[in-house]
């Protein structure tokens, strides 16, 4: 709320002709100039580029459903408005024909394009300037060997005043500075390299921390937050309570990023937004990057708290309907039956905080992702139209308050909101 408080008077400030020369300052601080171009890619920047573009996940931004891959035009939904990917193909008119690789740097690291102008954070350049330069050659190489397509550019889709370059400019300089990764030598190389690709390349903050009302990352980092307008969760990576993978072996860390599927001995797989990283980007990446990531992730802090018990009532009610509607899949102490019905007892997926992804797959229904180490993924049945806010909520308090669980209560209120 404070650096919102500060946003909005730099803004006042802005356009009453105040301060516009600190606004700009705060823009171009630590930018690096413009570097020419040397030498003409090399195949081996080719295959790294494209690799390095499965590891960002640029597709899924960059590519409509059903479209030409990375010709651009899929709706990124905001709170401020939809951002429309742009066309990354080498067209010299709608792509990036006319773009040098310092142009494209520059839009990495310092999130401008190449005429100059402030781009939107949905472009997650806020995490992209971590990216080495060598790394983005790479990138822009590949991109340069697709074949062009001539398709325009969306124009945004974005209300006053989030449509101008003035409101981006007082949003960069109160919460964006370009930086890198550090390098202080007390870590591992598989750490270091496990750090670079979630926190830079894989930009794993843009969804797994809390936002302020400005869409700032406001929370800790990877520290958990709700994704705006889509409204699943993406849990704390730090936390053993959601995420946090501090007490588990590395190869069933690698494995689980790699597939998409926990072991047995955890249960649970990945769902919504996360399952389409697996599909397009995890599943890909070479064993000593996903071996790095493993180090990096185990290594983060983690505790460990349990809530209350939902009021008897409400236990009784949901235990009523578990018999009903969950007991044939997921047993009836929970315990599931791995891999096609994932546990229950001790899921974190089920006891996080926040219960958003909990009421997302038992309202919608939905598939793990499918992989090589699970090619035939079983389904979850959708009850949106089964199940009551209050009947849908009491079974989801019995679930998370059951078998040692320590979730905590779920009201109707939470599940009209997230089925709205």
């Amino acid at each position: 709320m404070k650096r919102a408080l500060i946003v909005i008077a730099l803004l006042i400030a802005a356009a009453a002709g105040v301060g516009v020369a600190l606004v700009l300052a705060l823009n171009f601080r630590d930018e690096s100039p413009l570097v020419a171009d040397t030498a003409p890619f090399t195949p081996q920047q080719v295959a790294r580029g494209e690799y390095l573009a499965r590891a960002g996940n640029c597709a899924g931004c960059h590519t409509e459903r059903g479209g030409v891959p990375y010709a651009g035009g899929r709706g990124i939904a905001t709170p401020f408005g939809t951002v429309f990917a742009p066309n990354l193909t080498p067209h010299p008119q709608h792509g990036l024909g006319g773009w040098t690789a310092a142009l494209f740097w520059r839009a990495m690291h310092n999130g401008r394009s190449a005429d100059g102008r402030l781009l939107y954070p949905a472009f997650p350049y806020t995490e992209l300037t971590r990216v080495t330069r060598e790394d983005s050659d790479a990138l822009f190489a590949y991109l340069r060997s697709l074949p062009p397509t001539d398709k325009p550019n969306r124009p945004h889709a974005l209300g006053f005043p989030y449509n101008t370059q003035a409101a981006l400019a007082v949003w960069r300089a109160a919460f964006f500075r370009p930086g890198s990764m550090p390098h202080d030598g007390t870590h591992s190389a598989a750490w270091s390299r496990g750090a670079y690709l979630v926190e830079g390349l894989g930009h794993c903050n843009a969804c797994h921390t809390s936002r302020n009302a400005l869409g700032a990352s406001s929370g800790i980092a990877l520290g958990g937050g709700l994704i705006p307008i889509q409204n699943w969760y993406a849990p704390s990576l730090s936390d053993a309570r959601e995420a946090g993978v501090g007490e588990w072996e590395l190869p069933k860390i690698v494995a689980l990023l790699r597939s998409g599927v926990a072991d047995a001995s955890r249960g649970g797989s990945v769902t919504g937004p996360m399952a389409e990283v697996v599909t397009g980007s995890l599943q890909h990446l070479s064993a000593d990057d996903l071996l790095a990531m493993a180090t990096y992730l185990k290594a983060l802090s983690r505790h460990e708290v349990k809530n209350p018990p939902a009021p008897a009532a409400v236990m009784a009610q949901g235990g009523q309907l578990y018999k009903q509607h969950c007991v044939d899949c997921h047993g009836e102490d929970g315990e599931g039956a791995p891999p096609a019905y994932p546990p229950l007892a001790g899921n974190r997926a089920v006891t996080m905080d926040s219960p958003a992804n909990l009421v997302h797959i038992v309202l919608e229904g939905g598939f793990a992702p499918s992989t090589p180490a699970n090619p035939r993924p079983y389904g979850m049945p959708p009850f949106a139209t089964v199940l009551s806010d209050a009947e849908l909520a009491s079974v989801l308090s019995y679930v998370r308050g059951s078998w040692g669980n320590g979730g905590a209560e779920v009201s109707p209120l939470d599940v009209a909101r997230l089925r709205k």
